[in-house]
């Protein structure tokens, strides 16, 4: 063996992976935002009138002072600069806990915030949290009238033409926006200290911008409906805050909560809350213990996270496990297995339908419980993991439905979006409330990446009509440089990975000038001591792609690039296989602090803490496998599982000749 500790290392790594599967057969690691959800937590917690012990409470206060920076500020992830609206929160949630606002990290604090422009500089988000404290008027936020809830299909703005998530958290909006409820705190709670001027009076959020029209008409709009909502109908009114509360009932019945993600979950037990409901309202109670759910105490701290990941933790385990050399009919698989069939959502349909009404369910959530809101990126994944492990006999019906439902969540330019189909209506993110930019979940290279991969390890070639339509895609997409951009991970090495994964089971030729060009990128971007790194603020600033910080995960999807690309003897390839040997630690796992996935680009990020555990081991069995044997368990499974597979998605989707 080439490398020193190569067996060593993937054995140490095995074994501690396999110790932290559950008894379920399920895997399920941390996953962390930044200091924003558990200081929403806090804070709604106070709304709702709950009380803390003074423990957590501590551990909370731990966590959030542990990730301020040396300028008093907070970041949206490791190595980040301060930024307003996560500083303004946490800072809040800090005084909300106790802490005195005389103390030396609470002026470190309220300075940085006051260099920045204070705290009317806020997003969207961050300004409804001080409205509903009473900390600045609700005029101030941007206006969106219960209304919404009435507007046909073809009007300009409609819920089922943005994301799920923007769905699962606009419509518990709109109640608490009808209503604008106040939580009075008392004046040492406040954060009035952090304006520059007086919060009573600070200018609207949206400034009309120099060359931008439709943005200026949005605005413009905006302030002309704001100006006549106290003539609007209350009969409508009354009756469009029934129809969202309807929809929120409807939406909060599974065990996860509102689209199991907190800021929607958040949002629906405050609605809840608002319109008078008592403590022991079932779909109230299950709301607030689905938030509960996601706090995590480890050692002397606390924190909050926006959801939990265990389909996707599991498949990935599973993938990789099944890579480094556990057999298909070894327990531990059948285990794994059979959890992720029974997580299988074949019995509901969801928004989804509104753009596929004849499409049958089939696909996964990311969470424990999250039956409306199937993705695509979880059911390629899952359904690659089951293939691996051989499920493809026992479970064929299965894996039929799951991807017939892929298949038909194609979107028409052939790339393939998380949750629904066609959600590119780009212009809504220039609403005032899209502050953020991520209204939408427009088709992304790294799902198109996934999606061609599964169906090229079934045995479907290029001229397969979803896959010929998804490579279109992808040669439009990819960047100048040779990359592609990650929507779902951090950032272009990501996105890169993801395509060339599928790329190379499509059995796409490797000298191509558009897959050389992505190789060369890739291998343009190791650092000095070998591994690989990206930065978020890549999603900020193209021009930094490939460029951060080495890390375990991200050294892992350039090797496994490389991999997917024949590159098996490079020195770039064989360097950065001894950078994971040489940074994995006692335990058999990795270290890494940074942030590597990705939840909106810009405005929020996520560490998935399984990511420096299972990808890594991937990487270096995957380099075994194919410097062993020349192929991967991938490879394998291609000449069992010809595409003889029932796909009525094909007639419903009508493919055209390009």
């Amino acid at each position: 063996m080439e490398h020193n500790g190569l067996d060593h290392a993937i054995s140490k790594a095995l074994d501690y992976i396999l110790s932290l599967q559950s008894s379920d057969g399920y895997w399920v690691f941390d996953l962390e935002a930044d200091v924003t959800i558990p200081c929403e937590y806090i804070l709604l917690q106070k709304f709702l009138g709950r009380e803390i012990s003074h423990d957590i409470k501590e551990k909370f206060k731990h966590y959030i002072l542990r990730k301020q920076l040396d300028d008093g500020g907070w970041s949206l992830y490791e190595g980040g600069d301060s930024e307003i609206s996560a500083s303004v929160k946490a800072y809040f949630a800090l005084k909300i806990l106790g802490e005195n606002a005389g103390s030396s990290h609470m002026i470190k604090a309220r300075e940085k915030i006051l260099r920045m422009g204070g705290a009317s500089k806020v997003n969207v988000f961050t300004r409804t949290t001080l409205a509903l404290f009473g900390q600045i008027p609700w005029h101030t936020i941007p206006y969106m009238p219960a209304e919404i809830m009435l507007l046909p299909r073809w009007f300009f703005f409609h819920l089922s033409k943005v994301s799920y998530w923007s769905r699962t958290v606009i419509v518990p909006l709109l109640i608490l926006y009808a209503k604008k409820p106040v939580c009075r705190l008392k004046k040492e709670e406040g954060v009035r200290e952090l304006f520059l001027e007086d919060p009573n009076h600070i200018k609207y959020l949206d400034e009309f911008v120099a060359g931008n029209v439709l943005k200026n008409i949005f605005i413009l709009m905006d302030r002309i409906l704001r100006r006549f909502d106290p003539y609007f109908s209350k009969t409508l009114r009354n009756k469009s805050v029934e129809l969202a509360e309807r929809w929120t009932r409807e939406h909060m019945k599974g065990e996860g909560g509102i689209g199991a993600i907190f800021p929607a979950m958040a949002n629906a037990v405050m609605a809840l809350k608002v319109l008078g409901y008592p403590e022991d309202d079932p779909d109230y109670k299950r709301g607030i213990k689905a938030l509960d759910e996601l706090v995590l105490i480890r050692g002397e701290e606390a924190f909050c996270q926006p959801c939990n990941s265990p389909i996707w933790d599991t498949c990935l385990a599973l993938a990789t496990i099944l890579e480094a050399g556990i057999p298909q009919d070894d327990n531990i698989i059948k285990k794994a297995v059979d959890w992720l069939i029974e997580q299988q959502i074949t019995d509901v349909k969801g928004d989804w339908t509104v753009n596929a009404p004849y499409l049958e369910p089939g696909g996964w959530a990311f969470e424990f419980e999250n039956a409306l809101y199937p993705d695509v990126d979880d059911t390629s994944m899952v359904l690659i993991s089951l293939l691996k492990a051989g499920a493809m006999n026992k479970y064929k019906t299965n894996i039929e439905k799951g991807v017939n439902w892929i298949i038909g969540m194609q979107s028409s330019d052939g790339g393939w979006g998380a949750f629904d189909i066609d959600n590119n209506y780009l212009y809504l993110n220039n609403i005032p409330f899209a502050d953020h930019g991520a209204l939408l979940d427009p088709p992304t290279s790294d799902l198109t990446g996934r999606c061609i991969e599964l169906l090229g390890l079934l045995g479907f070639s290029v001229d397969f009509p979803p896959i010929k339509k998804a490579l279109s895609f992808l040669k439009k997409e990819q960047e100048q440089f040779g990359g592609w951009y990650g929507r779902w991970g951090v950032n272009y090495i990501y996105g890169t990975w993801s395509v060339l994964m599928g790329l190379r089971h499509l059995g796409e030729d490797k000298s191509k000038d558009w897959i050389k060009k992505s190789i060369n990128w890739i291998k343009s971007c190791q650092n000095p001591d070998g591994g690989w790194g990206e930065t978020c603020y890549t999603y900020n600033d193209s021009r930094l792609a490939g460029q951060g910080v080495s890390t375990s995960s991200q050294t892992a999807w350039a090797i496994l690039a490389l991999l997917a690309a024949g590159d098996m003897n490079s020195e770039t390839l064989k360097k950065g296989i001894q950078y994971l040997i040489n940074n994995q630690n006692e335990q058999g796992g990795w270290e890494e602090k940074e942030y590597t996935g990705t939840g909106f680009p810009k405005v929020f990020y996520l560490r998935y803490h399984g990511y420096r555990q299972y990808f890594p081991l991937w990487a270096l069995s995957n380099y075994k496998r194919l410097i062993e044997r020349g192929k991967t368990v991938e490879d394998e499974i291609k000449l069992k599982y010809p595409p003889d597979l029932k796909l009525p998605a094909l007639k419903m989707r009508k493919y055209q000749k390009d």
